[in-house]
């Protein structure tokens, strides 16, 4: 996308194991150089590349002893960090957004108003941590968007899984911000007075 070409080693891999790189048209490498105005970033855990019967493939496998999500995913707050110091060294000085960041966890229950959702709530904070750092390196970071607002349906997961940073009844549809959220809250409030 920012090069106009595909990494030259890996069209020859992907032709060497494959088969020619015949889906490429006249112009598509064009339109999609076309310029943007910032670079969206979804970061939820590291993907790491694994050979997997000759052929390497992306997997969001973890490292042994490493805390996860309740969706199985690493907790990898640093890999936030390396992602946006390569994006900036190897590709692109645009202003970067990030437009997902969250994790589902198995919260507690509604007690007396109230949600607390500690992992998730340490999530937030190691990785607005590695986002402080990366713009302190450089990153030109100027949105950051947790996902989610509110639990919703997860296109796999269903209502298994909740990402929210505010708990929803399903049955009544009662909303009440967890932990999480009045963290989020005041870490804004305090970021504005910084």
């Amino acid at each position: 996308m920012f090069r106009g070409a595909y990494p030259e080693d890996m069209v020859a891999r992907y032709e060497r194991e494959v088969g020619p790189l015949e889906a490429v048209q006249d112009g598509d490498l064009e339109t999609i150089q076309a310029p943007i105005d910032f670079l969206g970033v979804n970061y939820y855990n590291p993907m790491r590349v694994e050979p997997s019967a000759g052929v390497a493939a992306a997997r969001p496998g973890r490292r042994v002893g490493r805390p996860i999500t309740g969706m199985g995913w690493e907790i990898e707050p640093a890999g936030l960090r390396r992602l946006l110091g390569r994006l900036r060294d190897e590709y692109t000085r645009l202003p970067i957004m990030i437009t997902e960041n969250g994790s589902a966890f198995e919260d507690g229950p509604v007690v007396d108003g109230a949600v607390e959702d500690p992992q998730r709530r340490a999530y937030l904070a190691g990785h607005l941590e590695a986002l402080g750092q990366a713009i302190a390196d450089g990153s030109d970071v100027r949105r950051y968007y947790v996902w989610s607002l509110l639990d919703n349906f997860e296109w796999e997961e269903g209502y298994d899984q909740r990402f929210g940073i505010v708990h929803v009844d399903f049955a009544t549809q009662m909303r009440t911000p967890k932990a999480s959220a009045l963290f989020y809250r005041d870490y804004i409030d305090r970021a504005r007075k910084d």
